[in-house]
């Protein structure tokens, strides 16, 4: 997969290849785009913020869009390209104020 395949402030559930280059499935929450791979909030986990390479992703199972008020906030400096040079998850909590939290 590559970057175009994919969309900010969008739902994904995918097959996805992990460390030990087994495939496996995943849900996630993508939050930034970046050139070297996305930053996604992983749904199966409670807060966890992670860089997911795009090659990583074999296959896109299913797609949904989030509207406006569901979107998860997390603050623009967390997202940077910067911030995550040399990390690959953080733990974060986020919320969508819409759900309040």
């Amino acid at each position: 997969m590559e970057k175009s395949n994919f969309q900010q402030d969008t739902r994904y559930t995918v097959t996805l290849r992990d460390s030990e280059g087994k495939l496996r499935p995943s849900s996630f929450y993508v939050l930034a785009l970046h050139d070297d791979g996305m930053i996604a909030r992983l749904t199966e986990r409670e807060g966890i913020l992670r860089k997911i390479s795009y090659a990583d992703v074999v296959k896109i199972v299913k797609q949904q869009s989030v509207s406006a008020q569901n979107r998860f906030c997390v603050p623009s400096a967390l997202l940077s390209a910067k911030h995550w040079a040399n990390k690959t998850e953080i733990q974060h909590y986020s919320s969508s104020p819409h759900m309040g939290k």
